[in-house]
């Protein structure tokens, strides 16, 4: 049975949609052990990406699910229809919310603060599916037709534009990095993007020979360019292009943010706003070393020369903060280590602070701030940290 069908099966599981048929066919496909992890995933997946939990025992709430389907699969003769609407709810109930396990235990402390228990890197493939990417796996990814386009390995997801059985138009897959986490991006004209925490970029499987090479970014990347003179590359970032030939460039482009920044590190790249003509006198024009900086509220370009690895430190895995305030460098913490951190400290938003880590738990850095700056901080459960 095809992935693709399976998915279809335990979304119409999900929803009570099942016939007896299909019923049948996904209990023999859940009948092979290797099939339960993909099930899990699926069903949690449907329900984690873009939503908030309550915190509750993930992994018991599965045993749970699946420990109810084996112990009633005989009972699904005369009444099976009925048992598919009951496992229907345990599924909604258990793994959206945690009902289900917070009825088995109700000793336990409930956590009043809504939480994601889960954290996926995501493929959005051209007809909506969600692949997950486990950052220490391997996978395939194809085509509506079935063509291999990727090949994922590890913490790497590589196009190829060798097949030329791939049909001429623009197919795009999203793939989307949360909190804490990184990702590579090898694209089909073997164009390299880094993608920081919480960004997404959207992108062809296949760029088009006579066509420009345009993706969609939200967040931070670190892009390698490949060179194409004939095929200008464009990198849409809400209202902000930025068109290179070939070149190597950050751009931080976080909606929440209140500028946009591309910082070039070699080559050369234009920045134009909205509709522009990317070639007309409104585009400004960056060279090495030098900073472009889109003011959200503005609308407007700024430059100014920088010293650019404090810019690409990330990509090395490593924080670096020059002249910036608190509140930003919160928000950084924020995304690199999949925190919630709440200021009660108004005061020390606006001050600036400058600061180099390597590779640390967040619980160092908070420590250096604490020791250098005599601020005070709280951290709850790991994923919350109040400042005093």
């Amino acid at each position: 049975m095809t992935e693709k069908k399976i998915q279809k099966l335990i979304v119409k599981y999900i929803t009570a949609s099942i016939s007896a048929e299909e019923w049948d066919e996904l209990q023999l496909w859940l009948a092979q052990p290797e099939n339960e992890k993909v099930f899990n995933d699926f069903v949690e997946i449907n329900f984690v990406i873009d939503h908030t939990m309550k915190a509750y025992d993930t992994k018991k709430s599965k045993e749970l699910l699946l420990n109810k389907i084996r112990r009633d699969k005989r009972l699904f003769g005369k009444y099976r229809f009925r048992n598919v609407l009951k496992y229907a709810a345990i599924v909604i109930f258990s793994v959206g919310i945690g009902y289900i396990i917070h009825q088995q235990t109700a000793k336990e402390e409930t956590v009043g603060a809504p939480m994601p228990v889960s954290n996926f890197i995501t493929l959005e493939l051209e007809d909506g599916n969600i692949k997950v990417i486990s950052e220490d796996g391997t996978s395939e990814v194809r085509d509506a037709l079935g063509n291999v386009v990727g090949n994922q390995v590890g913490n790497q997801l590589v196009y190829s534009n060798k097949d030329k059985s791939l049909p001429e138009k623009l197919v795009y897959n999203t793939l989307k990095v949360p909190y804490g986490k990184h990702f590579k991006l090898q694209l089909s004209d073997s164009t390299i993007a880094h993608l920081n925490a919480g960004s997404s970029l959207k992108y062809p499987i296949k760029f088009l020979k006579g066509k420009e090479r345009r993706v969609f970014l939200t967040g931070e990347a670190f892009l390698e360019v490949a060179k194409d003179t004939e095929h200008p590359f464009i990198i849409n970032a809400d209202d902000l292009n930025i068109k290179v030939f070939g070149t190597k460039f950050n751009i931080s482009a976080y909606p929440e943010d209140e500028v946009k920044e591309v910082v070039l590190i070699e080559g050369s790249v234009g920045l134009y706003v909205g509709a522009q003509a990317s070639d007309s006198a409104a585009t400004t024009v960056l060279s090495p070393g030098i900073k472009g900086r889109y003011d959200n509220t503005q609308k407007n370009i700024t430059t100014e020369p920088v010293i650019t690895s404090i810019y690409t430190s990330w990509v090395q895995g490593e924080l670096v903060f020059r002249n910036m305030t608190f509140e930003n460098i919160l928000k950084k913490l924020e995304r690199q280590y999949d925190v919630t951190i709440i200021n009660e400290n108004s005061q020390l938003s606006s001050v600036e602070f400058n600061a180099s880590f390597d590779d640390m738990p967040i619980g160092k850095i908070l420590e250096y701030f604490k020791g250098a700056y005599d601020i005070d901080f709280t951290i709850i459960n790991d994923k919350k940290i109040i400042v005093n």
